[in-house]
């Protein structure tokens, strides 16, 4: 249980932003509509041959069906694209062992599935029983199989930029499938690091520089084994063979590792059956995985893998961040350190908005951070219960509304027994009804529409369509009587919520709109796996420059950018965020009231009002995940610094392109 601390108070029964040469219009994203976020992956290992999961579960495909409900139940993570990849243990030579399936669109996942087992069927319902045949001749029927949900940030959702990546070579052991939920923040370090070796990359990617950086480092392992077992006098297939068995795969990823600065969550598959699963030291990303003597799996959400095999939760564990599971190809499983751990920094947005709200303790968490807003809440509107309707923006805020209202309830729990104490010896049943009767009014009042394709280019057609992907309840808020409260996961950047949702509230003549976001104000760019790296697309910055204007404050700008330039010279583990030295300049108050002001809409009919989370309260509901630098921007590595000074530096420079 939490306590939340009101104020008891008797109730009342009764775009485009131009800042002197800097012009720029805000992106149509918000966490009303989505941000955008990199990405689901799952892996499942059979520690059986196929012919147990059809004598048990009646298919030779069990590992590819839970593969489909691993990856559907992680379509939260990535919507855009998707792909799969299989791997078959002790192939015979000429055939195929390794598959690749990807496919790109809203409905990706089902693509890739469909396809697959309409190749399965197509094999004759005669062979579907012969283990031996399907493992020849149905290039899905493996051992191994690593899939991927993708949400596209700046690189596209073409086949060529979806996971998993495939580096091949006719060795086996040199073979490596790779997918992951990653962003690394020194990629021009790493991919500088791949020429020292003598590699020409194709392209500056964290995806090409990982691969190849984990594939050079595969190589030298393999030729390690090579000399050492021609020295002993083997030869050819018995040189392989010893390969495959003695790979160590512990010493390829602490050389691969070693520089890498990021959040990432990756799994790698190599050919001749050997496996593994790394997390970030900082515990960035999340990781989950089971065992049992069937199975080995892994996957960003707990949730995706308790549906998928039926687990509790105290099944499941948590890989340690710096850590790796090492997957033999024999079927033998240890988790080991590669990393030095560090702090742990676990993103508190994967608690408030990405992973899955069935997660039991996520949805706790949700539930705690709307019951933080409340307090606040009932300030804003002066404890006037009658005359206020509470509701959310859908859909994910419905948690935290909820959170919320249990924080109202509380306080009017309170407030009707001192009313009813305060009766004494003048009780009576009227009275006591007449106390009673007070309820908090919560009511679903924002609809989303089907979303609708705002293909025409006309800024004043595209807004209009923008603004009807939602609905509202109608006869519900008394038209200018009642406040309106609705609860936000968080506001990002705020177009939909000017463009669209404002807008269509206001239709209700309500005589106030309250938003209230259940995370703080984001200020600093995230660089680990969310897409929210342009720091000038955000509200708050651009509430920023409009009090450094109101105060004749903007020779800061320069300042700034200069110190930034400074960072940026400095050694990576040296750079401080300069950018926090502007923000402190404003408290959260000045900030709050301005980012109002700007996200209201020029023809606002109502008074728009919107309160934040604290950091504070923001810790205190997730205690455990105290990854915060969008919010306060302390980041928890060296590059996370290098991000934020660079994007204020491309802001002032006029450069559209990523910090990262």
């Amino acid at each position: 249980m939490y306590s939340i601390e009101l104020m008891p108070k008797p109730l009342n029964m009764g775009g485009i932003i131009s800042f002197n040469r800097f012009k720029f219009a805000p992106s149509n994203k918000s966490m009303s509509d989505e941000i955008k976020h990199e990405c689901g992956i799952a892996i499942i290992r059979l520690l059986k041959p196929l012919s147990f999961y059809r004598e048990k579960y009646g298919t030779a495909l069990y590992g590819i069906k839970k593969m489909q409900l691993l990856m559907a139940k992680q379509l939260n993570r990535g919507q855009d694209g998707a792909g799969i990849g299989v791997i078959k243990l002790d192939p015979k030579f000429g055939k195929r062992y390794i598959a690749r399936k990807r496919a790109s669109g809203k409905d990706a996942v089902a693509q890739i599935f469909e396809e697959i087992i309409g190749r399965y069927e197509a094999l004759g319902i005669s062979r579907l029983d012969e283990d031996d045949y399907l493992k020849e001749n149905f290039a899905y029927a493996g051992e191994l199989i690593v899939g991927h949900n993708r949400y596209a940030t700046h690189s596209g959702s073409s086949l060529e930029n979806l996971h998993p990546f495939l580096r091949q070579n006719n060795w086996m052991s040199r073979n490596l499938v790779l997918a992951g939920n990653y962003n690394m923040t020194n990629v021009d370090e790493l991919f500088q690091q791949l020429i020292n070796l003598g590699q020409h990359p194709k392209e500056i990617s964290d995806n090409v520089t990982m691969l190849e950086k984990i594939g050079h480092f595969l190589d030298e392992e393999n030729q390690r084994l090579y000399r050492q077992f021609k020295s002993q006098g083997m030869e050819g297939a018995d040189i392989a063979n010893q390969i495959k068995e003695h790979l160590d795969l512990e010493s390829v990823l602490k050389n691969a590792f070693k520089k890498a600065d990021g959040g990432y969550n990756m799994m790698g598959m190599v050919g001749d059956g050997n496996a593994f699963v790394i997390r970030d030291p900082n515990g960035i990303r999340p990781s989950f995985y089971y065992m049992n003597d069937e199975v080995f799996i892994a996957a960003s959400e707990r949730p995706a893998l308790q549906t998928a095999f039926n687990l509790k939760i105290e099944d499941i564990q948590e890989l340690t961040p710096g850590n790796a599971i090492l997957i033999h190809r024999s079927g033998l499983v240890k988790e080991v350190n590669i990393i030095p751990q560090r702090e742990k920094r676990a993103c508190s947005f994967e608690r408030i908005y990405f992973s899955r709200g069935s997660d039991a303790d996520i949805y706790l968490e949700r539930k705690k951070l709307g019951a933080y807003l409340s307090a606040d809440i009932l300030r804003k509107i002066d404890y006037d219960i009658n005359n206020t309707v509470f509701s959310y923006i859908p859909n994910t805020a419905s948690t935290s509304f909820y959170g919320m209202l249990d924080g109202v309830y509380r306080y009017m729990d309170q407030y009707k027994k001192e009313q009813i104490l305060k009766l004494g010896n003048d009780i009576s049943p009227e009275k006591i009804e007449a106390i009673l009767c007070v309820k908090a009014r919560r009511d679903k009042i924002l609809i989303k529409d089907v979303k609708m394709r705002t293909f025409i280019t006309k800024d004043k057609d595209r807004d209009d369509l923008v603004g009807h992907v939602y609905d509202v309840t109608y006869g519900i808020v008394r038209e200018h009587k009642d406040t309106l409260v609705v609860v936000d996961d968080s506001i990002v950047r705020g177009t939909t919520l000017k463009r669209s949702i404002l807008r269509i509230l206001d239709r209700l003549n309500p005589r106030k709109i309250l938003v209230a976001s259940s995370a703080p104000i984001i200020k600093y760019p995230d660089c680990y796996g969310i897409d929210m790296s342009r720091i000038n697309e955000f509200a708050s910055f651009r509430a920023l420059l409009k009090l450094l204007e109101r105060d004749g404050l903007t020779h800061k700008l320069q300042e700034t950018y200069q110190n930034c330039k400074y960072q940026l010279s400095l050694p990576a583990e040296e750079c401080k965020n300069a950018v926090k030295e502007l923000y402190a300049l404003f408290d959260d108050e000045e900030l709050t009231a301005k980012i109002s002001e700007i996200l209201t809409p020029e023809d606002q009919k109502s008074e728009v009002q919107i309160i934040y989370q604290s950091v504070e309260n923001l810790h205190k509901s997730i205690p455990n995940h105290t990854g915060d630098w969008y919010f306060t921007g302390d980041y928890p590595t060296p590059g996370g610094m290098r991000v934020v000074n660079r994007s204020f530096t491309y802001f002032i420079e006029g450069r559209s392109e990523r910090a990262y």
